[in-house]
């Protein structure tokens, strides 16, 4: 029983054996194999390698080749460029040299007839001294008392000449100024006709109904009270039919009157309280508009680099009136006269428009009324850095400064036109406008006055006073004094009615 157990196990001991050596004989001839394998991929690669090695090789070599074959062309380029240089200098050079040799040869020459010269010319002295001692013995006079006499002669009949000359140059240029003056101021008025209108002191508001005019009344007629302190001109409702006339010497406040009706009737709410906010309001609007017909006029005309404050008091032409002609209009009329007659004379038209157009700007400026507006124009333009030949041509204009440039003759010129045509001004107007601003004035001046009205054609004038300055007596003993100083210092037609007005007003808001 054991026996053939130990001849298994010998059996599976040997087969194992026998296995192992087969095995192993088996990887022995596998490994050899890819031994094999491997030397050979490795032979290849290592040929690769080198092919690439060679090419690589071979490119570096070709560019560098390549890069001093193109230096050497430079070099060679370079070396060629020397040499042509060196050829031309070569020849300049000879050049020079020969040209220095001619110049040599011309001097040699020069130098020789340089002394013949200088021997004519003592024979020439020489001959011209015996010359003149014969004369001096033949005349009895020395050469210098003869030509004393000989240029004191010319002298003479040289200035006669000139003087008869100058005569008839300036009598022939008076009158060809004369013609030329005439034909620009003609060509100018011919290029510039426009209409002359009258300012007028009342402005018609129309209405579609009478029953409106009740409602601008209002209850005892304060609304109508309440518009007219708030705007400061008269508000005349009679029997005209859908009319109502306001009446006032300022423009500005008959435009916001005007203006101030149109949005209350409108609106439909006319009151005291509103009337005041509307008026403010309104107020604030013309105050923008005058900015914005300042800014368009000087678009307009092509006037640009206005100061602000100048856009805005060419604006407030618009509402005042010269003579009873429209500033604004006789403005812009002014500075397209000035400009005409610059171009004809060969000035600066663009300037020449420049002063024409803030020529009267003194007139609208609330500033030192007692100066003469062209005086205060002036000081206005030299503030907001106006240039010197604007700012004289603003102050000359009506000769109350000297004329420093040329263009202060053509702005004089120019105004005296615009104000000449028919029509264009009327003296009632202007005297009519000043004694109404004067009477305001003066009532102005006394203290505890807040706002003065002057309306029915300086018939009557209005006082509003600070019932906390100006107490019910004092009002009485107000009223009493403007009107004796208005009878003392001022001329008018007819009689002045003073009203003095003080109230006082509680205000609270229902919430």
């Amino acid at each position: 029983m054991e026996l053939p157990i130990i001849l298994a196990i010998i059996a599976i001991i040997v087969g194992g054996g026998v296995s192992f050596f087969a095995v192993n004989a088996l990887l022995s001839k596998k490994r050899d194999k890819i031994i094999k394998e491997a030397q050979t991929e490795a032979e290849n690669i290592k040929k690769e390698k080198i092919l690439q090695a060679k090419e690589r090789f071979l490119q570096l070599k070709t560019e560098h080749e390549s890069v001093i074959n193109e230096r050497n062309n430079k070099l060679s380029q370079a070396e060629n460029r020397l040499k042509q240089k060196e050829s031309v200098l070569g020849q300049q050079l000879s050049e020079a040299q020969r040209k220095i040799k001619e110049n040599d040869a011309i001097k040699e020459s020069l130098s020789v007839q340089m002394e013949v010269v200088e021997k004519r010319i003592e024979e020439y002295e020489r001959f011209r001294r015996q010359q003149i001692e014969k004369l001096e013995t033949i005349a009895g006079l020395s050469a210098a008392e003869a030509k004393n006499n000989l240029v004191e002669s010319l002298k003479a009949e040289a200035k006669t000449q000139a003087m008869s000359y100058v005569n008839e140059v300036m009598d022939e240029a008076r009158l060809n100024a004369t013609k030329e003056a005439k034909r620009i101021v003609i060509l100018s008025l011919q290029r510039v006709a426009q209409e002359a209108a009258i300012e007028n002191a009342v402005t018609v508001f129309h209405i579609d109904n009478d029953e409106v005019k009740g409602r601008i009344i209002g209850r005892e007629g304060r609304n109508i009270r309440a518009l007219e302190a708030a705007t400061g001109v008269e508000i005349v409702v009679d029997d005209t039919p859908e009319a109502i006339v306001i009446s006032g010497f300022d423009p500005v406040r008959r435009e916001v009157a005007r203006l101030a009706l149109h949005q209350l009737i409108t609106d439909g709410r006319i009151h005291p309280a509103r009337i005041e906010e509307v008026v403010a309001k309104l107020q604030k609007q013309v105050d923008e508009e005058v900015v914005e017909v300042g800014k368009r006029t000087a678009i307009d005309l092509g006037i640009h680099g206005l100061h602000p404050e100048l856009i805005k008091l060419v604006g407030a032409m618009k509402y005042r009136s010269s003579y009873g002609q429209n500033l604004l209009q006789h403005s812009r009329e002014v500075a397209n006269f000035c400009a005409i007659m610059a171009a004809e004379l060969d000035l600066n038209p663009k300037m020449a428009k420049r002063a024409g157009l803030l020529h009267d700007i003194g007139k609208v400026s609330p500033d030192n009324p007692e100066l003469p507006h062209a005086i205060l124009g002036m000081q206005l333009a030299e503030k907001y850095k106006e240039k010197p030949e604007v700012c004289n041509a603003i102050g000359s204009h009506h000769e109350e400064v000297d004329m420093t440039s040329l263009i202060a003759p053509l702005v004089l010129v120019g105004d005296a036109i615009s104000g000449a045509r028919p029509g264009a001004r009327r003296e009632v107007v202007e005297s009519y406008i000043k004694r109404l601003k004067g009477m305001e004035d003066l009532a102005l001046s006394y203290p505890g006055v807040i706002k003065t009205y002057a309306i029915q054609a300086g018939r009557e004038l209005r006082v509003i006073v600070g019932s906390e300055k100006v107490s019910d007596a004092d009002a009485e003993s107000l009223s009493q004094d403007i009107a004796k100083k208005i009878q003392e210092e001022m001329t008018y037609p007819g009689q002045v009615k003073v009203t003095v007005i003080r109230e006082t007003r509680a205000v609270s808001f229902a919430k």
